[in-house]
């Protein structure tokens, strides 16, 4: 299989990733496609540096995160901020209006959390253990337990005002 069949191959196995960081990071559906080609173009120019020393979706996410991270930098000294106000949510059969509002309060909390902070909580969420966000995101695995610990405290105070 040639190079480009497989990194194909890996983004399409591996798209939710992708998909979940340019819906936390961006607003709108425009920015999110802006994105998410970001995120692919930076994917492809990484490709031949992976040395499967991790799994890919570690080296997917934390690739991804660094390219969201700078493009929001990149986005405020340009004086254009992003703001996470829209949370999607997929209704199901079993719709709770009172478990979807909860979980708008919380996203909605979430997005008022610093970037740093926004993409632990993404990859917690996700059902990553503390070591491999530490892996993502260059923290130690003490130090994300440390941040998690104190991310939830926030929450918890945010949420009950």
């Amino acid at each position: 299989m040639g190079k480009e069949s497989e990194f194909i191959r890996i983004i399409k196995q591996n798209e939710g990733v992708i998909f979940k960081i340019t819906t936390f990071y961006t607003d709108n559906r425009v920015d999110q496609q802006d994105l998410y080609q970001d995120i692919v173009y930076q994917l492809w120019n990484s490709f031949d540096s992976f040395r499967g020393e991790a799994k890919i979706s570690t080296w997917m996410y934390r690739i991804a995160l660094n390219t969201a991270l700078t493009r929001i930098k990149k986005s405020k000294r340009t004086g254009y901020s992003v703001s996470i106000d829209k949370v999607v949510l997929e209704q199901s059969e079993n719709y709770d209006p009172q478990f979807e509002e909860r979980l708008k309060m919380l996203y909605h909390q979430i997005g008022q959390l610093n970037v740093i902070e926004k993409g632990i909580m993404l990859l917690l969420l996700e059902g990553k253990k503390y070591e491999e966000i530490a892996e993502i995101t260059g923290l130690t695995a003490s130090n994300v337990g440390t941040r998690i610990s104190r991310i939830k405290e926030k929450l918890k105070s945010q949420l009950k005002d």
